[in-house]
């Protein structure tokens, strides 16, 4: 069996259940001691567990209609309304209006035939994708939702809007300039320069390189005007959207579609607090200490002092993506220990603070030029609690054992069900995906010359595949009656980064034997705590 099937099948599960991110408020925590010596050998990312629990069918509940409606149920959504419009503010709906309506009808001239030019062939994906991108920040995230949610949307909204990017044009200087110093006072008290020029461009804020007055090299992230107003107009009528279609349509509740809108709101609404992202940097360079692995492992200083809900002022960090091997190897001749480190790190975060970094793409974890590994980015964390812990253990357990029939019973005892599952069944259907799972590999791809003339290689992976992979394991499980817990989803996204880094940096790493890998659970208990989605 491939040595990294395990990372793969357990984030295909992970894309059967749509999660939504929340930065939890700061959280009182000592870390226990990092004992890699003493830490049991792993099957994959995962621990390895020998206890299993059984799933037990239940009766199908009969199907509501509106009539079945409660008057207090009736008074709980037009509470929910009113309270929605009254967050939203007065401005809010006129004004998102007259977007909205700019937005649709340039969406429209995209597929309308026009003199000497020839109209796009008209594709309902295609047509919404446009749209939320035109729409703006709140959409662009939706659409990022449905992209890593296959068991919610049709295959073809799901591949289309994995093409759902966050980044948008700039806002112009003097805009930023205005934030910064109505946050911070005149730009000269703080900073010796700045450069106009964003580094990057995402649908809240805008990144800015700078300098202190004590020349420190710094970045500075910046909130885009405005983007508290739009945001809660556009989620306060999603989310009431949603509870209208579920009072009309109660079977519908089944779906948990307002739960999920109400998820999404309050998550993206917490992005708007960087004192908060900057809370948790601190205290994930305070785990950095306690583990003794400042040498190794960074993120970086926040500046309090020139930090506010809407300006984030940190230390700048130079370095490379971990999907970049050859200036990885130009920084170390042994990349294998590299990313070896960077996972046990986040593994032990895992097990010894009350969140973990929930977004550890090639853009967010970095090889810096000293040879140390950081973690940056510390908007979206999460949490998770003990049944879907210790579920995982059991699918690591049985995969390594190849008993797909041992996975199945793992997926059941940690998913929800209204009928009775074939085991037998969805283990030969889990082996078939496996096999299909084992035929996706990175692709090599030259991107450029360097300046001693050789040639500069990257390794990729086609996400394209990736993702109807994801999608086949979705259809296995609804095909056997099973819905994932979306908890699921947020620990095991990250373990797709990292298998993709081990393959990359790591390729000969067999990470059942290797000694110096620790894995969940290991030398500590599963505690529950509160999940985040």
């Amino acid at each position: 069996m491939p040595k990294y099937q395990l990372s793969a099948l357990v984030v295909a599960l992970a894309a059967s259940s749509s999660n939504a991110f929340l930065t939890p408020k700061p959280t009182p925590w000592h870390a226990s001691p990092l004992r890699i010596a003493d830490a049991e050998v792993t099957t994959s990312l995962f621990m390895s567990s020998s206890s299993t629990t059984t799933t037990t069918a239940s009766t199908p509940r009969p199907k509501r209609t509106l009539r079945d409606r409660s008057r207090q149920e009736a008074i709980s959504l037009l509470r929910d309304i009113v309270q929605a419009a009254y967050d939203a503010g007065p401005r809010a709906a006129p004004s998102r209006t007259l977007q909205a309506y700019i937005a649709i009808s340039r969406t429209l001239q995209d597929f309308i035939p026009r003199p000497g030019q020839k109209a796009e062939e008209f594709s309902a994906p295609v047509v919404l994708r446009k749209l939320f991108e035109r729409l703006g920040a709140t959409y662009v995230k939706l659409g990022q939702f449905v992209a890593s949610s296959p068991s919610l949307f049709p295959k073809e909204y799901v591949l289309e809007f994995q093409k759902c990017l966050d980044s948008t044009e700039p806002i112009e200087w003097n805009i930023i300039q205005s934030i910064i110093e109505k946050e911070l006072g005149p730009i000269g008290d703080n900073f010796s320069f700045i450069d106009r020029t964003p580094l990057a461009s995402a649908s809240i804020a805008q990144v800015h390189v700078a300098k202190l007055r004590t020349g420190e090299e710094v970045v500075i992230k910046v909130q885009k005007p405005q983007i508290d107003d739009l945001l809660k107009a556009d989620l306060n009528f999603i989310y009431i959207a949603s509870r209208v279609l579920e009072f009309l349509q109660p079977d519908f509740e089944r779906t948990s579609l307002s739960a999920v809108a109400g998820d999404v709101k309050s998550s993206m609404l917490e992005e708007l607090d960087f004192e908060k992202e900057a809370n948790n940097i601190e205290e994930f360079r305070q785990f950095l200490r306690e583990q003794e692995l400042g040498e190794l492992v960074t993120a970086p200083r926040v500046y309090e002092e020139m930090t506010t809900k809407k300006v984030l002022t940190m230390e700048r960090l130079r370095g490379v993506s971990m999907v970049d091997a050859e200036s990885i190897r130009s920084i170390t001749n042994d990349p294998e220990s590299l990313i070896v480190t960077a996972l046990n790190t986040w593994t032990s975060s895992v097990m010894n603070m009350p969140w973990f970094h929930a977004d550890v793409h090639s853009g967010n974890l970095l090889v810096l030029e000293d040879g140390r590994v950081g973690f940056i980015d510390f908007g979206m964390v999460g949490r998770v609690g003990e049944k879907t812990f210790k579920a995982v253990s059991e699918l690591s357990s049985s995969m390594a054992m190849n008993d797909y029939e041992g996975m199945a019973e793992a997926m059941c005892n940690m998913g929800a069900t209204d009928e009775d599952v074939d085991v037998k069944k969805f283990g030969r259907d889990i082996e078939q995906v496996m096999v299909d799972m084992s035929k996706v590999s990175p692709d090599v791809a030259a991107v450029g010359v360097g300046n001693d003339g050789t040639v500069q290689a990257a390794i990729s992976f086609d996400e394209e595949e990736v993702t109807n992979m994801l999608l086949k394991v979705v259809a296995v499980t609804e095909d056997n009656g099973l819905k994932l817990p979306r908890e699921f989803g947020l620990l095991v996204k990250q373990s797709l980064y990292f298998d993709r880094y081990l393959k990359i940096l790591a390729p000969g790493l067999d990470v059942a034997s290797d000694s110096r890998m620790i894995s969940l659970g290991s030398g500590t208990e599963a505690k529950e705590v509160e999940v985040i989605v």
